[in-house]
């Protein structure tokens, strides 16, 4: 078995170099983002290309229409609203909205369809819309808010609390931007929000009480009405945000092929000129930065390590080997910098056990190699017995042998019969001593005096 040591000498060389190499710098560089808080998501798996205290409280604004609109539309696909259905304002739904906040002057009395109301929310970022749709939903807002709450939960965003359906700003109204990329991802899966949110203009005909309104679309990617030169065609929809607490806000869906990335850039602040005319609208500029980064530097790839042996287990048991060879086996898939080298990913050997009794099948799983990159794990693979080894029936005898007497009770059971042996003895001895017979020069003296 001298070759087996000498290559376990070799691997351990060999993974401890890779241990020590230095990490290059994978991707070109991130840019750069002035908004205090931003993610980017590839949102077909749910992996972090970047983030920038994206865990951190937050205030979303009226990003939080997204979830508003999510229960409306998950409402629809449970058939308990239809986007045509005809929805009258009422007065309850006009109370509490900031005179000065977004809207659509929409009256309390006047009625319009579902989807008109979403349109609304989602284009004109209406704060009254949103309190109609709570009301068309859960009855009135307090019950739908509980409801935006448990939702969210239940989509993992732990770092979430909403107090209203429209953004207006409140102390206890706030979120992370890994939670907004949690719920935007849900609801870009309902097909009418993905509607509404990647058209441009929309116009709500006529109702009971005002003439047909025009609305523009707020997402400076999706739309130029607003905000002109800022249009990025990968972007498939959005929500924007503003109040003075949260700054400016924009969460953002873009596809390219079949990559899906999703980005979130909150409390971004214009940039000025000496006057005071806005420059750069950094929601906008910062989020298709991020997203063109995005598509441009990572891409799906698929890690694995081969199949040559990357260390040995002892075997015991067994008259054929010593030891048995590991390999890894499968693979996974990670969305990785696409000039990351394969070759700069660590390897972490973990054997079950140091030695293992034969039989040893070939392909039996004995441990696991770990994958990562920095401080990032990738994910693990099996190590398996590169072949089998035979189990000497002789040795396993053996061993079942001394595996017996070494049990405790069998020790004690057979100090329990030597010490009961040792007492017959003992008294056989003593009761022959007693009964020892009277020798015969005795009998015949005793008998002659008769």
């Amino acid at each position: 078995m001298k070759k087996y040591r000498l290559l376990s000498v070799f691997f351990a060389l060999a993974l401890l170099t890779g241990l020590l190499a230095p990490f290059p710098v994978c991707a070109a560089d991130a840019p750069e983002i002035t908004a205090r808080h931003a993610i980017l998501v590839d949102a077909n798996y749910g992996e972090v290309l970047y983030e920038k205290d994206a865990r951190a409280k937050a205030y979303p604004a009226s990003i939080t229409k997204v979830m508003t609109a999510l229960l409306v539309c998950e409402a629809i696909h449970r058939g308990e609203l239809s986007r045509q259905q005809m929805i009258t304002a009422s007065v309850t739904a006009m109370e509490g909205l900031h005179p000065d906040g977004s809207t659509a002057n929409i009256t309390a009395g006047e009625t319009m369809s579902l989807e008109d109301l979403l349109y609304c929310l989602l284009l004109r970022s209406a704060n009254e819309a949103a309190n109609i749709l709570a009301e068309a939903v859960s009855g009135d807002v307090a019950t739908f808010v509980a409801e935006m709450n448990r939702r969210a939960l239940e989509l993992g965003c732990l770092g979430t609390h909403f107090e209203n359906p429209h953004g207006l700003h409140s102390d206890s109204h706030y979120t992370t931007a890994y939670d907004i990329y949690l719920f935007l991802s849900a609801a870009m899966e309902q097909p009418l929000f993905r509607e509404v949110v990647y058209t441009s203009v929309h116009e709500v005909p006529a109702t009971n009480l005002s003439a047909a309104r025009t609305l523009y679309n707020s997402n400076g990617l999706v739309s130029q009405w607003q905000y002109k030169g800022y249009r990025y065609d990968k972007c498939i929809g959005g929500k924007t945000g503003t109040t003075g607490e949260a700054g400016s806000c924009l969460a953002a869906a873009a596809v390219d092929g079949d990559e899906y990335l999703i980005s979130v850039i909150l409390g971004a602040s214009p940039l000025l000129d000496d006057r005071g005319y806005v420059l750069d609208r950094r929601q906008f500029s910062e989020s298709s930065a991020l997203l063109k980064w995005g598509f441009k530097n990572f891409r799906r790839t698929t890690i694995s390590k081969g199949d040559a042996p990357v260390a040995q287990v002892t075997v015991t048991l067994s008259q054929e080997a010593d030891c048995v060879m590991v390999k890894p086996v499968g693979e996974f898939s990670r969305t990785l910098p696409v000039d990351l080298d394969m070759d700069d990913i660590q390897s972490d050997v973990a054997l079950f056990q140091e030695s293992v009794e034969a039989p040893v099948e070939e392909g039996q799983v004995l441990g696991t190699m770990t994958l990562s990159y920095g401080d990032e794990v990738y994910g693990t693979l099996d190590l398996v017995a590169v072949n089998r080894v035979e189990r000497s029936e002789f040795l396993y005898r053996q061993a079942q042998i001394e595996a017996f007497f070494r049990q405790s009770g069998t020790q004690v059971a057979i100090a329990a019969g030597l010490i009961l042996a040792g007492i017959v003895l003992l008294r056989l001895a003593v009761f022959r001593k007693r009964r020892r017979p009277v020798s015969a020069g005795h009998r015949g003296r005793y008998s002659g005096k008769k």
